[in-house]
């Protein structure tokens, strides 16, 4: 790529005109970080910002470029020496305008800036650049706990981007091999996560009127101080849900653990005492349309039926079925044909992150090139999950513990996202809807940084509502 071409990727469903860029030397006194830039530890997503009376202008150059929505285009913006010097891109949307201040010569994320000085613009973005590519994302950046609003009803679930963690509730203090995330599920879901992963195991598997279950990762506890149980995260994730009644939640749930239960005794555990309520839960057998579930759990299971609930739905079963889950798979489909995954975990050692990536890439394509029913087409759709595990582990190699593999596996999948994602080598948008599908993640949010999750959310915005 030139240093004369920024390539530029609109996640917005605004129309964009690029106006024109500045490039400034930094004076003296601004070369020091502390006066120039407001910023996270974690360099990937530091929200930065220039202060204008400690620059000294460069070279100043009008372009006006249009950039539509959920498009990938070159545009005439010259690279700035950073970071002695700061690129200033300047843009207008919906007839106000906005400036992003490229500082640092590593990825950050900032804010897009209103130019007169509002601290309130009337849109509010995020700009990721890429400094080795030369090339800038624009994002929403703001009701991430509330983004499936803006989503037509229309849309089957399979359709969307969809962010998602796995082992979802492992944030407490573990064994290093056990735990998964950095925070708990409601910031997750406050963030804009909408899959939750969950491993459980029922507590009295004798006593029938003991309906709790301990969260488990495996045959481990998620927590070092004593054990944590479903109902609370339940309870949790429905406040959530009936406090953004545009959003809805899936979650996977699959038995672990050493204890004497069975998938059986789990079904009908879960069918009693926590999903009976249709309401608050979807359970039907197929993949539902957003509008039908909005406010709701959706339940995938990755356990068996007991078979008085084979008989639920007309003889169809109970829940998205997903318990015949091939083992350690780069690439399979569930008997029931509702679920497209890649899962493969097993990295026993550093060198071998590269493969995971690869696979999790692989996922992200098959996803983006399917073009997905609509409502309006059919009464239902045949369109699986795509669901891709950014995850693995080997509990006998520290390097490769969930944390560690997250470092370089997240970061790889945003800079696949912002540059390659849906996109060919003319720079066209391909036939196919563009989604990610359900993209489940380690250790997001990490310092702040939910890069990943604002990108995969970004590829939603083709099915928003008219405005």
């Amino acid at each position: 790529m030139g240093d004369d071409q920024l390539s530029i990727r609109n996640l917005t469903s605004n129309h964009i005109r690029v106006e024109k860029y500045e490039i400034h030397e930094r004076v003296d006194g601004a070369r020091n970080g502390n006066k120039v830039i407001s910023a996270s530890k974690n360099a990937t997503s530091a929200f930065v910002t220039a202060k204008p009376h400690e620059l000294v202008s460069k070279e100043m150059q009008t372009i006006s470029v249009l950039l539509d929505p959920s498009t990938f285009r070159k545009v005439p913006v010259k690279r700035a020496k950073l970071p002695s010097q700061i690129l200033c891109i300047f843009f207008e949307i919906n007839d106000n305008k906005y400036q992003s201040n490229i500082i640092h010569a590593r990825t950050h994320t900032q804010y897009l800036m209103s130019v007169d000085g509002n601290p309130d613009p009337p849109c509010k973005h995020i700009t990721i650049y890429h400094p080795e590519q030369h090339h800038l994302v624009i994002a929403f950046r703001e009701s991430y706990k509330s983004w499936m609003g803006s989503i037509r009803d229309d849309v089957p679930l399979s359709a969307l981007s969809i962010p998602g963690t796995h082992n979802s509730p492992t944030y407490h203090h573990a064994l290093p091999s056990v735990r998964c995330q950095s925070v708990p599920v409601i910031e997750q879901l406050r963030k804009g996560v909408r899959f939750l992963d969950v491993r459980v195991q029922p507590e009295h598997h004798k006593i029938p009127l003991k309906d709790e279950m301990i969260l488990v990762h495996s045959i481990f506890p998620i927590s070092l101080t004593g054990p944590r149980h479903f109902r609370p995260l339940v309870r949790e994730v429905l406040q959530f849900l009936e406090a953004n009644p545009s959003e809805t939640v899936i979650m996977s749930l699959k038995r672990e653990g050493t204890g004497s239960s069975t998938d059986e005794h789990l079904s009908i555990l879960l069918r009693e005492n926590y999903a009976s309520d249709p309401s608050k839960w979807f359970t039907a057998p197929r993949i539902p349309y957003l509008g039908e579930v909005r406010g709701k759990i959706v339940l995938i299971r990755r356990f068996g039926l007991d078979p008085s609930l084979q008989e639920e739905w007309g003889g169809n079963g109970w829940g998205i079925d997903a318990d015949a889950w091939a083992d350690n798979s780069p690439h399979a489909v569930c008997p029931s044909g509702d679920i497209c995954f890649q899962d493969f975990y097993e990295v026993l050692k550093p060198e071998n992150i590269a493969q995971k990536i690869q696979y999790s890439v692989e996922h992200l394509q098959r996803a983006s090139t399917n073009t997905f029913i609509r409502a309006s087409d059919s009464a239902s759709t045949t369109q699986p999950f795509y669901i891709n595990f950014l995850t693995a582990s080997n509990f006998w190699k520290m390097k490769c513990w969930p944390y560690w593999i997250s470092t370089k596996l997240n970061p790889a999948i945003v800079e696949h996202l912002c540059l390659n994602h849906n996109k060919i080598e003319d720079e066209t948008i391909t036939t196919g809807d563009g989604s990610t599908g359900i993209v489940v993640c380690d250790w997001v949010g990490y310092r702040g940084n939910w890069d990943i999750v604002r990108c995969i959310v970004g590829m939603n915005s083709k099915f928003e509502k008219p405005r």
